[in-house]
């Protein structure tokens, strides 16, 4: 390729980077910044709120009260009419066992974050329950969800509030398991966080909204490959230049490697993180991954329990006991009652040795006899499911703890700066044009 073929091809990226990035750049920015708040959401939660999540066991081997006892503490104080949804129980002594309602009950408001909730349950976000219903609360997790489902009908239920979404899923409460002490209502739709991950997904904006942050999202990823193309050196001179900031220059210069510099140590992060954001945005981009790994995104079917007419139904003291038979060495036992007088009782437990967060395994009992109808262990998902509940900690950055959180937070900080210093290096080209257009128009009238 010739000098001037090559000049062609780099003002026609630039053009393609300059262009998309003010168009999509705010959004980008609001994005990058919310997510960056999101990244230690749990940590800080749990930092702010101690008394929802922790307390202090009054000795070494102090009895805990039963299920039912705390879920009995609850209703005394939601009211005999609340919806109990799900129970989570943690084995760590010091944590608080967690109680969701159904959708609807006491304190929740609904609306039509709970709609699109729902919406994105049945798109395969559900990462809490699984096959989680649209609109019911799962037991979740700590962080409740924000979907790694398996493209059931799972609502969002990684923070244990399970199947709604984000807006759908009921009220929770933490109860002290040696006390019977009730925290709560908790309602993630009222957090601070919630607002952060409605901007951060383009939720407030509706429909929408939500498109116009997917839309940026898919300009991002051109952004960043336009971007390497851009930077790639000539020569190894010019490389060393492309990978060095020098804090000494003026701020013209600063600001260029601020946005060249750490624009490229930063790329390779912010490209995985908005392709993987593109999976809370398009159903398109949902099924994709399905039909790539030559997946069915329902997996196999769960077995259905016995039907008993007048039978009595299996209660939370009965399957948390079947349970830690099946699984002694759970790190927590997530129970969900089932919808229908046929489905499985479920309980999703997490494994110390569990890749990430998200890989839960799942237990199916008889709903009526506490019969245990099955297991379906993380690894034995299909390759899709598997796949798809990779993103979310992919895209968080918890894939491999803190460290990798960490990481995630300084790249979206990062990301926050390249709009700004992009739109000061563009402002600058054009005040360098404008001079050279100027004396260019002295020197022909000289002339």
């Amino acid at each position: 390729m010739n000098s001037h073929s090559a000049s062609a091809m780099k003002i026609f990226f630039r053009n393609i980077h300059l262009y998309l990035s003010l168009v999509a750049g705010l959004v980008i920015a609001v994005v990058c910044f919310t997510g960056a708040v999101l990244v230690f959401e749990k940590e800080l939660e749990q930092q702010f709120h101690p008394k929802r999540y922790r307390v202090t066991p009054p000795a070494a081997d102090a009895p805990r009260l039963s299920v039912e006892q705390m879920v009995a503490a609850v209703q005394a104080q939601a009211g005999p009419k609340a919806n109990i949804a799900g129970v989570k129980i943690y084995a760590d002594p010091t944590r608080t066992a967690e109680i969701s309602l159904a959708g609807g009950g006491p304190g929740e408001k609904g609306g039509k974050e709970g709609r699109e909730g729902g919406k994105e349950g049945r798109m395969g976000r559900g990462e809490g329950g699984g096959q989680q219903r649209a609109g019911q609360a799962g037991p979740g997790g700590e962080r409740g969800g924000r979907g790694e489902g398996q493209g059931q009908k799972g609502g969002k239920g990684e923070k244990g509030k399970g199947g709604g979404g984000e807006g759908g899923r009921g009220p929770q409460y933490f109860v002290n398991p040696y006390t019977g002490a009730v925290v709560g209502p908790y309602v993630y739709r009222d957090s601070f966080f919630f607002t952060m991950m409605a901007l951060h997904r383009g939720m407030v904006g509706g429909p929408v909204g939500k498109l116009i942050v997917g839309v940026s999202t898919l300009m991002f990823l051109f952004i960043i490959v336009t971007g390497i193309v851009l930077w790639w050196p000539a020569s190894n001179k010019i490389l060393k230049q492309r990978l060095t900031v020098k804090w000494d220059a003026s701020f013209k210069r600063l600001n260029h490697d601020l946005h060249i510099v750490l624009g490229f140590y930063s790329a390779l992060f912010l490209f995985i993180f908005a392709f993987t954001g593109l999976a809370w945005s398009f159903e398109w981009f949902n099924n994709g991954i399905f039909a790539v790994t030559n997946s069915d995104p329902k997996g196999p079917e769960a077995p259905k329990s016995e039907v008993v007419v007048s039978g009595q139904k299996l209660g939370f003291d009965q399957a948390y006991t079947v349970a830690r038979q099946q699984v002694p060495d759970a790190l927590s036992y997530a129970i969900s009652l089932p919808k229908d007088s046929t489905e499985a009782l479920r309980v999703m437990t997490t494994s110390a040795d569990a890749a990430y967060e998200g890989a839960t395994d799942e237990l199916y009992l008889d709903q009526y006899t506490g019969r245990p109808l099955g297991k379906l262990a993380f690894e034995d998902r299909n390759l899709g499911q598997r796949v798809r509940r990779t993103f979310k900690p992919v895209h968080t950055g918890a894939i491999y703890g803190t460290p990798s959180k960490i990481l995630a937070l300084i790249v979206c900080v990062l990301g926050v700066t390249f709009p700004v210093t992009g739109v000061i290096m563009w402002l600058n080209r054009l005040k360098k044009e404008k001079k050279k257009l100027a004396k260019k128009q002295v020197a022909t009238a000289a002339a």
